[in-house]
């Protein structure tokens, strides 16, 4: 498993780090700006990036967006000190694998990025919870993950999809492989089926 770490604090920075060397990850490479991350992305190939989302170059959610489109399909998470609902949401709808508070026990975090490094989408529940209907997979999508949703319930493409939602083609990708897993959809099809049958159209 190959991890990178990016925080402008040298301290964060390599003390994630090497706890996820201690904790089993085979890599855990460092950078200390987005575009050294962005570069290291170019020449690497990573399970899971961490973003910090305070470091004067991402710009808001900016930098996570540029991430995930240089990264091809590579998992891009946010980090940040700040734990409110709104910007995990929004860092979800931006196409994040997962929303990681610093706050969070280390051992709480290795487990965190292990799991996003498989591919599962990943935030606290807490923050996220005033939006889920219990019972409901439906209510468990981001705004931005309904949107695509839609968009494959009419029968469009990814490629469609983006242009419609201004996104890039990857990260649609990104979103409909996340609502799939969420909703156990075992493609679009039967994701779609899923939409209708909960009353989406």
């Amino acid at each position: 498993m190959k991890i990178l770490v990016t925080d402008d604090h040298d301290l964060v920075r390599e003390t994630i780090a090497a706890f996820l060397l201690a904790e089993g990850v085979e890599v855990a490479d460092t950078a200390a700006t987005l575009p050294e991350a962005l570069k290291t992305m170019a020449e690497t190939r990573y399970d899971l990036v961490l973003l910090d989302h305070d470091m004067p170059s991402m710009f808001g959610l900016t930098g996570l967006v540029q991430a995930i489109e240089a990264g091809a399909g590579t998992p891009v998470a946010l980090m940040s000190g700040s734990t409110s609902r709104e910007l995990a949401e929004a860092a979800l709808e931006a196409g994040a694998i997962g929303f990681v508070p610093k706050k969070m026990a280390s051992r709480a975090m290795v487990a965190a990025v292990k799991l996003m490094a498989k591919g599962d989408t990943f935030a606290p529940i807490g923050l996220l919870q005033s939006d889920v209907a219990p019972g409901a997979p439906l209510a468990m999508l981001t705004r931005r993950e309904t949107s695509v949703l839609r968009g494959i319930c009419e029968g469009k493409s990814n490629k469609e999809i983006a242009r419609d939602l201004d996104l890039q083609e990857v990260t649609v990708k990104l979103h409909a492989k996340t609502l799939s897993r969420k909703l156990d959809a075992k493609n679009r099809t039967h994701a779609a089926m899923i939409a209708r049958n909960g009353g989406m159209l």
